[in-house]
């Protein structure tokens, strides 16, 4: 049995909705009744607009329910160009997939550049504002009775009967989930799911937050104009009513049922919300109670909706078939770390205040190639403040931070990491339900970049990055002792490996300087060692190495050059037996007076 569910498992993913969508055109021919082939349709035109929904909720992490204003959008485009004898059906895709794109681009660029809610409800009010735009241009639209009239559609002169219509509908949703699978599985997904976690992880990778968030929401727009049109020409009638609000719940009720951090969890929400309201006799009534009630079972009781479920059991019955088959993992890639091009990274006079607290006054650090710099100092003696200084997180009140004589500071964060600036965390920041491997493999996103259409439809340069990826990520990982781990989650990692985990993943992109804030908390014996012999072999490679760290005797064996900082200045500088010999670094950082010293010297003596 477990043999037999690998190889299940080895089939192509693409491979199981491709069967369920020929299953479906098979449907009219079996002789299957016009009222379940039209729930079928819509069903399928609502999973579009769902899929738009999860692009930006599941995988971006931002709520915005506009995807309704673009399937009307598509859906009044396609009508009124078919109303003025346009009826070629790839026409008006074209058009009405372009009216969707610049809804949401009106919508999201204001809304994701306020932050926070703000797209949240810069949609939901879209949504509300959808009657009343319709009745400003009644003569076009129909206002609020609807617009009739539309002529039946075409394609190449000749009109698409029913049956044609209905494989149409099936092949364009087909065509959509392909496109939207290979940017889910691409680095692009990877760093909506990274995005998802945090911003702030986001951007210390390269990701450009506004950017990124943007593109999901306009991508996802597509497939709801795309569902508009077809629905304008399923009936040939479309009214301000089905872009309801009670609509937008229902597509919002589907996406968290279904899962909405899931490709094909949009047509199983859509599904279940469908034909579960066609049989609800009072729908029109209890409409929204019946909604929340989704909402509540798929968001509540299913973690990640009925797709979340599904794949949490699909990762144990592959564990299970592992450990009862003896597969073993692939073996480590070779640790090799090949010689690097680290910068010199000069911290000049650097002040930071936040209201009247002063984080850091006149703070200079200078951090070469070949080398591992120390900042030490007590808790808030501002380490932590002057790394975020450097990656851009915050803005310098005076002072420069340069790499490699160009100034960055003032840079936003994603674009000091493309210039070479990686760090890890005080608390490991990982995404969830991203494996080891993948986490790993999204530190390279600022590397070797491919566009959404290299990873649609999977170019080239797209098949040699991702390649590239996976191999930097192996080798990564077996710097850090963590191999044997690659298909494990990774927040289900213990702290000391979630650390390690973090230091791979800052490493895989090849940077030229490393940031490592207090990163052998929590680790054991083992696992310092492991970090203390790759500090000691990137350093030897030519990486510049910034370490915060408390553990002052693993500062003293890797330092070549230590800062000691006290209440937000430099109180000492110098080499490693310097600084282990300067009294006022054993008062401030150890809290050992010299009496102190000289006594236990004494007593050693007695």
């Amino acid at each position: 049995m477990a043999a037999f569910w690998l190889k299940l498992r080895a089939v192509p993913g693409w491979v199981w909705p491709l069967i369920i969508g020929v299953a479906l055109i098979a449907l009219p021919s079996v002789g299957t009744d016009y009222p379940v082939i039209r729930q079928v349709e819509l069903t399928l035109l609502m999973a579009l607009i769902v899929s738009g929904m999860n692009l930006s909720l599941g995988y971006a992490g931002e709520l915005a329910m506009g995807q309704v204003a673009m399937y009307a959008a598509g859906a009044y485009t396609a009508g009124m160009i078919g109303a003025a004898g346009i009826t070629e059906i790839w026409l008006q895709l074209i058009a009405g997939a372009a009216a969707a794109l610049i809804v949401g681009l009106i919508s999201g660029i204001p809304g994701l550049r306020l932050g926070s809610w703000s797209l949240a409800m810069t949609s939901f009010f879209l949504i509300l504002l959808v009657p009343d735009v319709l009745s400003m241009f009644k003569g076009v639209t129909g206002g609020r009775n609807g617009l009739a009239g539309i002529a039946p559609p075409t394609f190449a002169g000749e009109m698409i009967d029913p049956s044609a219509y209905y494989v149409i509908i099936i092949a364009l949703v087909i065509g959509w989930f392909a496109v939207m699978r290979n940017v889910v599985v691409s680095r692009h997904g990877t760093a909506l799911r990274v995005l998802k976690q945090s911003p702030v992880l986001a951007s210390s990778i390269g990701i450009s937050v506004f950017r990124a968030k943007l593109t999901a929401y306009a991508l996802g727009a597509l497939p709801a104009g795309i569902a508009g049109v077809m629905f304008a020409n399923l009936d040939l009638f479309i009214s301000p009513e089905a872009f309801s609000f009670s609509f937008a719940m229902t597509v919002l009720a589907a996406s968290i049922f279904g899962g909405s951090s899931s490709i094909y969890g949009a047509v199983v929400g859509a599904a279940v919300l469908q034909f579960g309201m066609n049989q609800a006799t009072n729908f029109q009534q209890y409409g929204l109670i019946i909604t929340g009630a989704f909402l509540l079972f798929g968001g509540v009781l299913f973690t990640g909706g009925l797709s979340g479920l599904a794949w949490s059991l699909i990762r144990r019955a592959d564990a299970a078939a592992r450990r009862v088959t003896g597969v073993q993992e692939a073996p480590a890639a070779e640790a090799e770390i090949p010689e690097m091009s680290g910068a010199h990274l000069r911290i000049s006079d650097v002040s930071k205040a936040f209201g009247g607290n002063k984080a850091l006054t006149e703070v200079s650090v200078d951090a070469r190639p070949g080398a591992v710099t120390a900042i030490i100092g007590p808790n808030g003696s501002g380490k932590t403040t002057l790394l975020n200084m450097i990656s851009g997180f915050y803005r310098t009140d005076s002072g420069a931070i340069t790499l490699d004589a160009h100034e960055i500071s003032g840079l936003p964060s994603y674009r000091v990491a493309r210039a070479g600036v990686s760090r890890t965390f005080q608390t490991p920041n990982l995404p969830e339900k991203l494996t080891v491997l993948e986490t790993v493999e999204s530190g390279r996103y600022a590397r070797d970049r491919v566009g959404i259409l290299g990873a649609v439809l999977r170019l080239p340069v797209f098949r040699r990055v991702r390649r590239e990826d996976r191999l930097e990520a192996e080798r990564a990982l077996a710097l850090v002792g963590l191999s044997a781990h690659r298909h494990e989650l990774a927040t289900a990692l213990p702290l000391g490996n979630r650390r390690l985990l973090e230091v791979a993943r800052s490493l895989v992109g090849g940077p030229k300087v490393l940031l490592l804030d207090e990163v052998a908390s929590g680790l054991d014996e083992d696992e310092l060692d492991v970090l203390a012999s790759l500090i000691t072999r990137l350093r030897d490679a030519g990486m510049t190495v910034v370490l915060v760290e408390h553990n002052f005797q693993l500062v003293l064996r890797l330092s070549d050059d230590i800062y000691v900082l006290a209440q937000g200045k430099v109180m000492a500088h110098g080499t490693s037996a310097e600084i282990e010999s300067d009294p006022r670094v054993m008062q401030e950082y150890l809290g050992v007076t010299p009496e102190d010293v000289t006594t236990a010297h004494g007593g050693d003596d007695d």
